[in-house]
């Protein structure tokens, strides 16, 4: 049997099992890469090989060219996600995430036209030559194309992967088997960030092992990619929005496990909803976003696309890279050593883990928005809290100590609860809100404002605490607050709806009432008194029948 047909001799269980396997993978990678630059950016021998710094004291001499070198890749090795720092002269890093936006779009927009799969395998590509390169790197320019290449790949897999996960999942599991996916999220950041603290301890950090090896390391999850990826099936609903229905029903029943009516229910909206379909052009985004867009089946995707940018820099505001930026100085302020601060910053890092488990097991039976809203009460508590331990350790100086554990428990809570809520659900939901023919290239709007969320707060917080101090974590829990309304008004509950049904929230205004009547209109449905996620269910299992 042909290498790309494999996927036709396992049964649903172990396709199931691949499917995330190389979901993780590929996750795995993008995570990777978001930690990797701390530890390279604190190596002697690297700041003294591509000229921004001395050795052998790996002080940064010239801190926007070491921002230019990251952030031409990807804005967010960052704080926000790792929960660690690096001196504070390098927060020009935090600019614009230019090689992952564009990534996320051109791949977006070619696995719209060319598959899911074959999109995967030509970010793992990129992936794999950037982090060659990387390792190989012997000056400033070098490793600039390196990271520019490897921002293409990432951006790609971002972009792509999370979309093919939910169009291959059940709607009522679809948030719980895209949050176990971005698990590996947090074990990408993880891993590089423990590869490095124990690297350090080779010749006391000054090898050049210690991030050439960083960097290299990232070949392996491209090559596992490269390898397998073209096992796994399309998407079937990618397949539909192409015209080749009969083998999508071939996938679908594969993946489902069986022939019954509710496949072929499923399979009837796939193709019900691709009618009138057609390709998009890599220039769309400008259509969309300028609410310019004539598709008259699938409307207001210029209401979705700003949305999910929103919604991501949302995401950025909640306090996530200020609550963990300043932690060093707590630490510092408390006597704790070097390799204790290293070592509770892994520890931070490393909870998103959990986080992102309890979010699989959260986001599908609770609801989005509830979720959203939830979390968003959880992180306002959190930061004024942090506000307060932060405001005690600068005017009793000498209680610095006594604060410390309680500043550290904030941090490792903050990241609990963002990783529970905001850290998935602000990718899952671009990829639920857009028609097959363009869903790959619509979650580049939420990469998009993950990039530019994440580069203006990293950027403004120097300012923003220099000039407020303390009263920054103030400000964030109020941000916090007010993020709770906005959810509940504007954005939509996708939980237990079919991708298909999702649209016809979109059919009239921008209200989230609205957006139901409008739901229940389409499926010729009255949702009776009751939660969201019970509309959702009830919406769905309406339109089946």
């Amino acid at each position: 049997m042909p290498y790309t047909t494999a996927w036709k001799r396992c049964t649903p269980a172990q396709l199931a099992f691949a499917i995330q396997v190389f979901s993780l993978v590929a996750i795995f990678f993008e995570g990777y890469d978001q930690g990797v630059m701390g530890g390279v950016n604190s190596s002697p021998d690297y700041v003294q090989t591509v000229g921004i710094g001395e050795y052998p004291s790996g002080k940064i001499t010239s801190t926007v060219h070491q921002g230019g070198i990251v952030s031409i890749y990807c804005a967010s090795w960052s704080r926000h996600r790792c929960g660690r720092s690096t001196c504070p002269k390098s927060h020009f890093i935090y600019a614009a995430d230019l090689g992952a936006i564009v990534g996320s779009f051109a791949g977006g927009w070619f696995a719209d036209v060319v598959g899911r799969i074959n999109g995967v395998f030509v970010g793992a590509t990129f992936a794999l030559i950037g982090g060659a390169l990387q390792a190989a790197t012997q000056s400033s320019n070098f490793i600039l194309v390196a990271r520019v290449v490897t921002g293409l790949g990432t951006g790609a897999l971002v972009g792509i992967v999370p979309v093919y996960v939910a169009e291959v999942s059940k709607a009522d599991h679809r948030g719980q088997f895209l949050g176990y996916v971005f698990i590996a999220n947090y074990l990408g950041i993880s891993l590089a960030y423990w590869l490095d603290f124990g690297l350090q301890f080779i010749n006391h950090g000054l090898s050049p092992v210690r991030w050439r090896f960083l960097l290299g390391f990232q070949c392996i999850p491209a090559i596992i990619l490269l390898a397998g990826i073209k096992l796994l099936p399309d998407s079937p609903r990618y397949l539909v929005s192409v015209g080749r229905e009969s083998e999508a029903l071939e996938v679908l029943q594969h993946i489902r496990g069986d022939t019954a009516e509710a496949v072929r229910a499923e399979m009837a909206e796939m193709v019900e909803s691709s009618k009138g379909a057609s390709r998009t052009s890599p220039a769309a985004v400008f259509t969309v976003l300028s609410g310019r867009s004539k598709n008259t089946l699938h409307r207001h995707l210029g209401r979705r696309a700003w949305l999910c940018i929103w919604l991501q820099i949302m995401g950025s505001w909640t306090g996530i890279t200020a609550v963990t930026t300043y932690s060093p100085i707590l630490l510092a302020q408390a006597g704790y050593s070097a390799t204790t601060q290293a070592g509770l910053a892994g520890g931070i890092n490393t909870i998103g883990i959990i986080g992102t488990i309890i979010s699989a097991n959260l986001i599908d039976p609770f609801g989005r928005r509830k979720s959203f809203m939830v979390g968003s009460l959880c992180l306002a508590i959190i930061n004024a809290i942090a506000g307060g331990l932060f405001q005690l350790s600068i005017s009793h100086p000498s209680r610095a100590a006594s604060v410390a554990p309680g500043a550290v428990l904030m941090l490792f809570l903050f990241n609990l609860a963002y990783a529970s809520t905001w850290g998935t659900l602000a990718f899952l939901i671009p990829t639920e809100i857009f028609p097959s023919e363009m869903r790959a290239q619509g979650n580049a709007f939420g990469i998009t404002g993950w990039a530019i969320g994440v580069g203006w707060t990293t950027l403004i917080n120097p300012l923003l605490f220099s000039t407020l101090e303390n009263k920054s974590y103030f400000l964030f829990a109020a941000l916090n607050l007010v993020w709770i309304p906005i959810i509940y008004l504007f954005y939509p509950e996708t939980s237990g709806r079919s991708l298909e049904s999702v649209t016809h929230l979109f059919d009239r205004g921008c209200l989230n009432s609205e957006m139901e009547a409008a739901y229940a209109s389409a499926l010729d449905y009255t949702p009776r008194v009751g939660s969201d996620n019970e509309k959702a269910e009830k919406g769905t299992q309406r339109q089946l029948e």
